[in-house]
């Protein structure tokens, strides 16, 4: 048997999506702060770790997928201005907090290192970054550490939307455009919304160029034939764009909140928050217009018994914490890759896929915890060595011709997350307004003017209905009537869109008002339905 320097290898990728939430017609809205604490929590402490490891001349490689929506938003001037409003009042809150906690050594040390962070995270957003995360990233990725992946437009559930393969095309279509608009190359990974695939998507990816897509782990295991290598070797589908699996050791122990280490009692708390703890005529200044109580990030507890019984959260414990489970999951990277290599006859890739959330906002340690496993990795690459899915598929690029099975992840595994008696009613919608579009692209083959305005809005307001987060929030229950507003009103904004076309009687300050509204994708081209 040929001997390698290296038994496998560890591909790590994190995937990072926030729908498109932005609402210039109110001056203050509650569901931007799941933007706003994205920033703060996980993709500036991102950056700021990917900057310590590029310091420290770490050989780390790590791959990433930006949603198109999340992008918008990050590049949007509306929504950077209010997060800079945002900061202003978390770093005031936390010092009041410093003076309030003054007799409390251990809260007071908290409420300083809250508004330290707080206090970075603006000036990185400001002075290191220029408000500039998307070029941020994109730093690293020409310097070889980062591969950059994309994702279907608006994260629409793509399994539901293969009857028509027009409109699961402008899905693709779009995110590949401004893919290659914002990073000045095409993407050579996609990231399927919530890994769903069914056979067929692939040679929609084939077409724009897309060589490699993520599936859960049932995905590849019932794959057909059967996988010679299981989830350690990618697939080729029949068009020749390989798929990678889900690794499922390595996703038990950082997923799992009970069984992972996000879990550990050393950790700090996601759910007791001084916005809820603290007398409500100190914190009103700090909540939103409505004046219900929200989290503010400022949390004090450490991962202790029930919600009312908790400990003072302990950085240094945390840390110490977080390096030992570090070591504890390279450990395990490198003993199930030599115990692979041995079986297989072949070096093994272990896919490890992650939401970016878990990383600082639902995990607040997860930065700190990946940046010990990057740098562990990169330390000893005897055994196990960090790679990308298309450095992996340029290095090996023989491999099995099967394809995938029908799959996603999420509930079963099988869509029923995405397609439930909580938010069915919502496709015969969707499917209507698709089969409009297409046809309204067909009609007006070159339109110019309001007519081209009108076109390009309606493909907007049809893939903002299209967002797999919508049935996902309904079917959570957590603010499912905001999710069932936002579906109602792009749909209806479509349809009013294409009602309006076919009458040529376009209301040109409605459709200027929407164009402000839902502003994303300022390049679409109705065409992408033709």
């Amino acid at each position: 048997m040929k001997k390698y320097m290296e038994k496998g290898y560890l591909a790590i990728v994190l995937h990072a999506h926030l729908p498109f939430v932005r609402h210039p017609e109110h001056s203050d809205f509650l569901e931007e702060d799941w933007f706003f604490e994205a920033l703060t929590e996980t993709y500036i402490p991102l950056l700021k770790m990917m900057d310590g490891l590029e310091r420290d001349g770490v050989d780390f490689r790590l791959t990433l997928s930006l949603s198109p929506t999340l992008l918008s938003m990050m590049l949007d001037p509306l929504l950077q201005e209010r997060y800079l409003k945002k900061l202003a009042k978390l770093i005031e809150l936390s010092a009041r907090e410093i003076e309030r906690t003054a007799g409390q050594p251990a809260f007071q040390g908290l409420a300083r290192r809250y508004h330290a962070m707080f206090s970075a995270a603006r000036q990185h957003f400001t002075r290191t970054c220029r408000g500039n995360l998307v070029q941020a990233f994109n730093v690293f990725q020409k310097r070889g550490r980062l591969e950059i992946i994309t994702c279907a437009a608006t994260h629409a559930y793509l399994p539901l939307l293969k009857g028509n393969r027009p409109v699961l095309r402008a899905q693709i279509e779009t995110a590949v455009a401004q893919h290659r608009k914002l990073f000045g190359q095409d993407p050579r990974g996609i990231w399927l919304p919530e890994c769903g695939f069914e056979p067929g998507i692939d040679e929609v990816l084939k077409d724009f160029s897309l060589t490699c897509f993520f599936v859960d782990t049932h995905g590849i295991l019932h794959a057909s034939p059967r996988p010679r290598y299981g989830v350690y070797a990618p697939l080729y589908c029949p068009s020749g764009v390989a798929a990678f699996g889900r690794d499922s050791e390595s996703a038990q122990q950082v997923w799992s909140s009970r069984a992972g280490y996000p879990g550990d009692g050393a950790y700090r708390d996601f759910y007791r928050d001084i916005g809820f703890d603290l007398d409500y005529d100190y914190i009103r200044p700090y909540l939103h217009g409505d004046g219900i109580r929200a989290s503010t990030g400022i949390k004090y507890y450490r991962i202790t018994g029930e919600t009312a019984d908790k400990a003072p959260y302990d950085p240094e414990a945390a840390r110490i914490k977080a390096h030992a489970h570090a070591d504890h999951f390279m450990a395990s990277r490198r003993k199930q890759a030599a115990y692979l290599y041995d079986v297989l006859g072949k070096q093994p890739v272990i896919t490890a896929p992650y939401d970016a959330e878990l990383f600082g906002h639902w995990w607040f340690e997860g930065p700190q915890w990946l940046d010990f496993v990057l740098r562990e990795a990169a330390s000893d690459q005897t055994v196990v060595r960090l790679t990308t899915p298309s450095e992996y598929l340029a290095r090996y690029p023989d491999h099995q011709v099967a394809m995938p099975a029908l799959s996603s992840w999420g509930w079963k595994g099988y869509s029923e997350v995405w397609l439930e008696e909580s938010n069915d009613w919502i496709y015969r919608h969707l499917h209507a307004a698709g089969e409009r579009m297409v046809a309204l692209a067909r009609e007006f083959p070159r339109a110019r003017g309001i007519t081209l305005r009108a076109l390009n809005q309606a493909a907007r307001e049809l893939m903002l209905a299209q967002s797999s987060d919508w049935a996902f929030i309904m079917k959570t229950q957590t603010l499912a009537s905001y999710a069932v507003q936002r579906t109602k009103t792009h749909l209806l904004n479509f349809n009013r869109l294409w009602e309006d076309l076919l009458k040529a009687e376009i209301n040109e300050q409605w459709l200027a008002e929407l164009e402000s509204r839902n502003n994303l994708f300022p390049d679409i081209d109705y065409r992408v339905y033709a």
